[in-house]
């Protein structure tokens, strides 16, 4: 098997397509009469075990056959490249050209459903489909597969308006987005500093949430900044803003203003890093955004009344921007980061001699996603999907477009081979002096102490579903070597898309958070005693 995802990956680093061999699953896609124009993109087919679906899909009815690499059902992916195409043309695909995590031909025999995807805009490993992406119907299909079988492509999936939620929208999200409206604010900030890095005009998008009475007085508030994570959007933002919106409005939260940032871009997250790959973004957002910000809203604008807060890939930006500008934020609310000490990278030793993303020094496979105790995915399978659904946007990817050195064709050098999971020493010891946040506060603490100390928070699960809770506890050793003050918190069971969720309530933890922050920027204030308990008393660190 490994030698047939191997020819795989060859041939999509290529970007050619092999001659199908006779034994070969070829099927057949066709444009239907629906589409009018000529497509372009990357033709995806999906499959997954009939049963599998059946079991997942609400009241029975299966919509859509999708990927899902970290997932303990994780599905089939079969992909190629497809130039300017005319409407009614009918494309053949070999499914075991560039497929992963196997051949099709390797799959068990059986009924599966089945659905092709033509993404436009190669933005599905980012986001998955989206507007202008031509998708076929799913349908029930038998493997092997059967000599000339066809599937057809026959509706174009509309834009998404976040403000218009589909019919079947839980009526209290409707009535979230309706009152929080008028209080939001677009951002399209066109940066100096980003526009001469690329070349071209380069927005910073997001949204501005002012709190309830604010257009009727004078008042100062605090400013939060947050960013969402891996996959999210300014689209996403906008439910976010609304439920905060909600809290404020009932007094659950305090009356601040929140900015909400969009870090999502054609290479995955650029997480706000200054690089050489995607440009200066944490310099545009200090130097300029928040400049111009300040000039427009009534913001506290000095450094106690401005704070970070961010998940995930989001979660890393924060704690990133804290770190690496101190004197412009009082603080940084990091969740579930991503790796902060590069000594585990969701498990992983990236300086070890012989580091290996895929096979530890055993020969066992390093796991990528887990829940609680069962492993759902290996780094192996998981980056072999990503690999086949696109050059650009997956996670993998994304890190290397923030993390890595630029290579001798212009694009980011690899953190490892794709093939094999060997990491690159050299790229290891570019990242390590760049990015490692943990090494960074071990080099610089003396500078940095003054300005930093006491404004770590960071918060993460026992369970975390990505085993980030691992380079959290060698970032917090790290800290406590240094005699830091450090906040961090270990929430029992917790995994990393419950984090923020008590008893039902997925705004709890993000409600402690916002309490917190008001208390930095204004002393003695504290929650009204009517509020919701936010979150179990969690297990404290630090000095």
């Amino acid at each position: 098997m490994r030698a047939a995802i191997t020819t795989a990956l060859v041939l999509a680093a290529s970007g050619t397509l092999a001659q199908a061999a006779d034994t070969h699953p070829i099927l057949q896609v066709q444009l239907g009469p629906q589409i009018k124009t000529p497509v372009s993109g990357r033709l995806l087919v999906f499959a997954q075990p009939l049963a599998v679906a059946r079991a997942a899909a609400k009241d029975g009815a299966i919509k859509s056959v999708e990927p899902d690499a970290f997932g303990a059902d994780k599905g089939q992916v079969s992909a190629r490249e497809v130039g300017t195409t005319q409407p009614g043309a009918t494309l053949d695909i070999d499914l075991d050209g560039i497929a992963a995590p196997q051949a099709f031909s390797q799959l068990p025999p059986g009924d599966y459903v089945v659905q092709a995807v033509l993404d436009q805009n190669h933005s599905y490993n980012y986001s998955g489909r989206g507007e202008g992406d031509v998708v076929s119907p799913v349908v029930t299909l038998k493997l092997p597969l059967a000599a000339g079988t066809k599937l057809v492509l026959e509706t174009v999936e509309p834009a998404f308006d976040p403000f218009n939620p589909p019919a079947d929208a839980p009526k209290d999200g409707v009535a979230r987005l309706a009152a929080a409206k008028p209080h939001l604010s677009p951002i399209a900030f066109t940066s100096p500093v980003l526009g001469a890095f690329w070349g071209r005009p380069t927005v910073m998008r997001g949204w501005v949430l002012t709190p309830p009475g604010y257009d009727v007085g004078k008042a100062r508030y605090p400013t939060a900044y947050y960013t969402h994570g891996f996959g999210g959007s300014s689209d996403y933002l906008v439910a976010q803003a609304s439920r905060m919106y909600d809290a404020m409005a009932k007094g659950a939260a305090p009356a601040m203003i929140w900015v909400y940032l969009d870090e999502s871009s054609a290479t995955g997250t650029h997480e706000f890093a200054d690089g050489v790959n995607n440009g200066p973004w944490g310099k545009a957002l200090t130097e300029e955004l928040i400049p111009d910000l300040e000039k427009h809203w009534r913001m506290d604008a000095k450094a106690n009344g401005r704070f970070l807060n961010g998940h995930s890939s989001g979660g890393w930006a924060t704690l990133w921007l804290q770190t690496r500008y101190p004197k412009v934020f009082g603080g940084a609310w990091s969740t579930s980061p991503d790796p902060s000490d590069f000594h585990d990278f969701s498990g992983v030793d990236l300086y070890a001699p012989g580091a290996n993303i895929y096979f530890k020094p055993d020969g066992s496979t390093w796991p990528i996603a887990r829940d609680h105790a069962k492993v759902l995915a290996s780094s192996r399978d998981a980056t072999l999907m990503e690999e086949a659904l696109g050059e650009y946007g997956g996670q993998m990817r994304s890190f290397d477009w923030v993390f890595s050195p630029r290579g001798p064709d212009g694009r980011p050098s690899p953190l490892f081979d794709r093939t094999t999971g060997a990491v690159d020493p050299a790229v290891a010891a570019y990242w390590r002096q760049h990015y490692d946040i943990a090494e960074r506060l071990k080099t610089n603490w003396p500078a940095l102490k003054p300005d930093l100390d006491g404004k770590v928070h960071l918060i993460v699960g026992t369970a975390d579903t990505f085993y980030l809770d691992g380079a959290a506890h060698r970032l917090e050793a790290v800290m406590k070597g240094l005699g830091a003050k450090t906040d961090f918190r270990y929430l029992p069971e917790k995994t990393h898309f419950d984090l923020y969720v008590v008893d039902g309530d997925r705004m709890a933890l993000l409600r402690q958070i916002a309490w917190e922050m008001y208390a930095v920027a204004r002393p003695g204030s504290k929650p009204p005693a009517a509020a919701p308990p936010a979150a179990p008393a969690p297990a404290k660190s630090g000095g």
